[in-house]
């Protein structure tokens, strides 16, 4: 367990840090329950529990930590949960299989790493850093046959994925019923006001207020957030998926891939991501402030949260230099090609301005995440590019060109 210092809650009152808390939030359950805690005038304990099944974060998983570090601006206890035992059995949320069981030695490296990420966003000296190991390892056997007794097989198969799988006939194993259970004594044993979790994980939250009652616990507040997309603005985010930004990506790289999702989606992560007041995004949102000078401002927030001001910053500067400006080393090379850019793929584009030997090259290219075009990774094979005379076409770190469209000379 991390010692932490206590905060002291700041003269706020319950409308306006109801304000706070409800930006980006899809359900608060219950609302009341949540105002009445707050109107105590103490520090509520807040937790959010993470598996450490990866060694990078994305900013998909930020997005609890954003709404953390709300509550610790607001004077509240925040806990980090790492789940390292929980970690061991697997997630079975969304699954349509059993997940593979992870070794106690790549648990505790992932974990590791991800305190050291977290430190980018939550101020770590007063966050109080647990592992559901300290409680559940003790717990034996006995207690994990009291704890699976108290319920059934039938609640557990109300569970969306659960019910689903069991459906089309896809194994469910014994000891995924034991996640949601588990998960559950978590907010028992931290003895927790508040629980975030993105939406998919409504079912495991709602355990936990039932474990706590039968505990003799007041029950926890769930907040529900949504699960960030990727940039292709379609799919969860997800390195797997190939749409996901690292918090360890390059600053240049970490820029760039927010700079290339859409004007719509640019909202989304506003309101999730943000640091941003709610007049500003009510700005933004109105149409007040151009959506380039938005995405470029929010390119630079989130670059300088996980790599400090002065990168975030330069990022700004150098996207503004070499994609708005044109500005590129004399040593680039520039092509002509005949035709209309809009009449053409990205695949072929590369062939023929010779950035790729083949279409097949290139597409695979663009599969790697490897090629952009005017600092946008383009991530589908068959995507045009926007109607244009002049394009910057980047495949991996060392083929560059400025390629020229002379379409339909008289």
């Amino acid at each position: 367990m991390t010692m932490t210092t206590s905060p002291t809650v700041p003269v706020r009152s319950v409308d306006e840090q109801m304000a706070i808390l409800r930006r980006g939030c899809v359900e608060v359950i219950q609302e009341d329950e949540l105002r009445a805690r707050l109107a105590e005038g103490r520090p509520l304990r807040v937790k959010a529990g993470f598996d450490p099944t990866a060694a990078d974060l994305h900013l998909g998983h930020t997005v609890l930590l954003q709404k953390l570090r709300q509550f610790q601006l607001l004077g509240h206890r925040v806990i980090f949960l790492i789940g390292d035992f929980t970690a061991r059995i697997g997630d079975p949320t969304g699954r349509s299989e059993t997940r593979p069981a992870l070794s106690r030695e790549a648990i505790d490296i992932n974990a590791a790493t991800y305190v050291e990420q977290v430190a980018k966003v939550l101020a770590m000296e007063s966050v109080e850093v647990r592992r559901n190991s300290e409680w559940l390892d003790a717990l034996g056997s006995d207690g994990m046959l009291r704890l699976a007794a108290q319920y059934t097989v039938a609640r557990m198969l109300e569970r969306d994925d659960f019910e689903k799988r069991y459906r089309d006939h896809q194994p469910i194993a014994v000891h995924e019923f034991l996640y949601p259970l588990i998960q559950g004594y978590d907010s028992v044993a931290l003895d927790a006001d508040v629980e975030l979790g993105g939406t998919d994980q409504k079912f495991n939250l709602l355990v936990g207020r039932d474990l706590q009652r039968s505990h003799g616990h007041r029950a926890q507040v769930v907040m529900t957030l949504p699960l960030l997309e990727g940039r292709d603005g379609q799919q969860k985010m997800s390195k797997s998926l190939g749409n996901a930004i690292g918090v360890c990506d390059e600053p240049a790289d970490m820029f760039g891939a927010i700079m290339s999702i859409s004007d719509d989606l640019m909202m989304r992560y506003y309101e999730l991501l943000s640091d941003c007041t709610l007049d500003h995004l009510a700005a933004i949102r109105s149409g007040s402030v151009h959506p380039m000078a938005a995405k470029k401002s929010l390119a630079s927030e989130i670059v300088a949260r996980f790599h400090g001001s002065e990168a975030g910053a330069a990022a700004m500067e150098a996207f503004e230099r070499r994609f708005q400006r044109k500005e590129v080393p004399s040593e680039v090379p520039e092509i002509e090609l005949p035709g209309d850019s809009s009449s053409m793929t990205v695949v072929e584009i590369l062939v023929a301005a010779h950035l790729a030997g083949s279409k097949s090259e290139a597409r695979r290219l663009i599969e790697q995440g490897g090629v952009r075009i005017d600092g946008a990774r383009v991530t589908d094979p068959t995507s045009g590019v926007p109607a244009g005379n002049v394009m910057l076409a980047e495949v991996g770190k060392r083929r560059i060109a400025k390629i020229r469209f002379e379409s339909k000379k008289k």
